[in-house]
């Protein structure tokens, strides 16, 4: 039966009253083409693409790219190439696997990395950076199926799903999506080729800096206050998707730490005398003393972040697993409609026993086979994996459902936590004890990371009449491609940028959520901790609950260089400028936003794969010896400044674009 691009049902995102079924835009007993030859091929594509992508972005910044938004745009967009347009059950399905980059790298890029931060790259394979998220989102989606029915039909109209009704919207749009799909794709032109100036070829600073100002070397050099900003694409193109609330929480956080706490460190520490703070720089005070006070921040904003979830953790696992029940009561020996299919409990179970498993056996004869009692040790490492991503798997996908973000980061902080804690006292210490406790932060990370957003395109199915199922098994096969993509890049970034300081990388990678999560598990592992310091950091960010600024986002800004956050606050600045400029029209007010997002996620898009891009022809360049990109070498005095005038005209470009619709 033809489909007919019409808007959702009148009902689809409110309350419904009492005997009131939702009906999808294409009923249930439609059968429509779900996944294709042209809908597997696509999404395999866009996941290749943003994996790569996104794990750029997301080290580099500390900030992923939620992948559906773009992925649906040019999924309706590329339906054009073919005589045949795609459906919208195909185009949900390029999604479901094309969407796993984001997936793979929320969870493997935030805590794999600090296996290179804390010197046990040598631990470590392309082999594990692959397995080790590819088991957790397994286990991910296997943990989600109990509670679909939950988030998605019985809270139907509760819930605002923010992100879901993005996606949806362009999918029904139909031929708009398709001239969204020219924006997005001329916006990433414009931003992988300024990328490339800047941070390839130098042809400017790409960060600007005051400390090779001479005019401010009096501040700089006594004071130790030093303002930077990055002047790239992709960041202040996150900063416009981000808004200003979120990047001005964490630009206040950066401009505390840069401009209040490092002068005072230096200030205070010096009183007596000593010279040691005079003879640093900025920096290096910031990433000793500063930095420190943020990680204690980003923990304690974790641990907030949990206990305000905890009424949630109960009530959508014991709804879910009862609706389960009652469900299978329900329909035994009859058939279940298409829009109800999920993987089939009599299959989850297994699949999760042997998930765990394979987990459990890895654990034990990769890491621990030198250990006293491996077995044992490998058991607790599997009982602090399955619990804690059991725990928080609710709390991930009601995040997502409500506010469009998951607090993942203190939650993998805090499954460290109790992880470590746990191998201290089973007796295992030292590099295997720390390999062993990232593996399982992994694990859970990645799980944690699949529950939120696939709880996304589960409501999009259910809205629009897709089959649950087809979208589980597809973010399970996009997981393959995916965990492997991530993990060749992380290799070639490791090499090529690294993660932490070192004399062969000065500037890495910031990776600040694996740094995050090294310094945690080096304190317990070591001596030595700035416990002081993070106790900090701590307070200050239940001073930010108490005062209604999200903690977790002060902290962010605390713990990244002020060149990552100040950006994301001028591109954040740019969208609310955007939107001013449309007056009192909420219509115009709409398509400028709309516009604006698409250009911004261009931007984004493009400058992360040019950051990939060039990664790879740096790497070729060190290993073989190749000569493939000039060096202008335009990164000087004269340089920074350019660097400050082409990011006020990339700001222009983006402000003038996001206006250019019909009034």
């Amino acid at each position: 039966m033809a489909e007919e691009h019409v808007g959702l049902p009148e009902n689809a995102r409110r309350v419904l009253n009492p005997g009131e079924k939702y009906e999808p835009l294409i009923k249930c007993s439609e059968i429509v083409p779900e996944v294709t030859l042209r809908s597997v091929f696509l999404g395999i594509m866009m996941c290749i693409i943003f994996s790569g992508a996104i794990a750029y972005l997301t080290l580099k910044t500390g900030n992923g790219l939620e992948a559906a938004i773009p992925i649906s745009i040019l999924a309706v967009g590329s339906s054009y190439l073919f005589k045949r347009r795609s459906t919208l059950l195909e185009n949900v399905n390029i999604i479901a696997i094309g969407s796993t980059s984001g997936i793979i790298t929320g969870g493997a890029v935030f805590v794999l990395p600090a296996l290179y931060v804390m010197g046990l790259d040598s631990y470590t394979n392309l082999f594990q950076l692959f397995f080790i998220p590819f088991l957790g989102s397994v286990l991910g989606v296997m943990l989600l199926i109990p509670l679909r029915r939950y988030f998605v039909a019985d809270m139907h109209g509760k819930f605002p799903f923010p992100e879901g009704t993005a996606t949806t919207e362009v999918l029904i749009a139909g031929k708009k999506g398709g001239k969204d799909a020219i924006v997005l794709l001329y916006a990433m032109l414009i931003g992988g080729v300024y990328d490339l100036f800047a941070m390839t070829l130098r042809g400017w600073r790409e960060v600007f800096t005051t400390e090779t100002i001479d005019s401010f070397s009096v501040i700089t050099n006594k004071f130790k206050a030093v303002f930077s900003t990055d002047t790239g694409a992709a960041i202040t193109g996150i900063g416009y998707l981000v808004g200003i609330e979120f990047a001005s929480m964490m630009a206040a956080g950066g401009l505390l730490a840069n401009f209040v706490l490092v002068p005072m460190i230096a200030f205070f520490g010096d009183l007596n005398g000593g010279t040691a703070f005079a003879s640093m720089g900025a920096y290096d005070i910031y990433a000793k003393f500063a930095r420190m006070i943020g990680i204690g921040g980003i923990f304690m904003a974790g641990i907030i972040a949990i206990i305000k979830f905890l009424p949630i953790i109960y009530k959508s696992t014991v709804q879910g697993l009862a609706d389960v029940i009652r469900s299978g009561s329900k329909h035994k020996g009859e058939a279940i409609e298409r829009c109800e299919r999920d993987i089939p409990m009599i299959l989850v179970v297994p699949i999760t026993i042997i998930v765990l498993a394979v987990t459990w056996f890895y654990f034990k004869t990769s890491i621990l086979t030198g250990q006293a009692n491996p077995a044992l040790l490998a058991a607790i490492g599997l009982a602090s994996t399955f619990l804690l991503a059991f725990l928080f798997n609710s709390v991930s996908a009601y995040a997502i459902a409500t506010i469009g973000t998951t607090p993942i980061s203190g939650m993998t902080m805090l499954t460290l936590l109790i992880t470590i804690i746990l191998m201290s006292k089973a007796g295992i210490v030292g590099k295997e004890g720390m390999v062993a406790t990232l593996l399982v932060g992994g694990v859970v990370c990645t799980a944690l990371s699949m529950s939120g957003s696939l709880i996304t395109q589960l409501k999009i199915s259910y809205w629009l009449g897709a089959t649950p199922k087809k979208i589980e098994y597809a973010n399970i096969f996009g997981s393959i491609i995916a965990s492997i993509v991530t993990a060749g890049v992380m290799i070639i970034l490791a090499k090529v940028y690294g993660f932490a300081p070192s004399p062969e990388h000065a500037h890495p990678l910031p990776a600040p959520q694996a740094n995050a999560m090294a310094a945690v598990i080096g304190s317990f592992m070591t001596t030595g901790a700035p416990w002081f310091l993070y106790a900090i950091g701590g307070v200050i960010s239940i001073l930010m609950e108490l005062i209604g600024i999200s903690p977790l986002a002060f902290a962010l800004g605390l713990y990244l260089p002020l060149e990552i956050n100040f950006p994301m606050l001028v591109g954040a600045t740019v969208s609310w400028l955007v939107v001013k400029s449309a007056g009192k029209d909420d219509k115009l007010r709409a398509k400028f936003n709309e516009r604006g997002t698409l250009v911004a996620s261009g931007l984004i898009a493009g400058g992360a794969l040019m950051g990939v891009v060039t990664a790879l022809i740096k790497w070729g360049e060190m290993e073989k010896g190749w000569h493939i990109l000039p060096d202008l070498a335009n990164d000087g005095y004269w340089g920074n400044w350019l660097g400050l005038g082409m990011l006020i005209l990339l700001c222009a470009y983006i402000f003038f674009d996001a206006r250019r619709v019909r009034e």
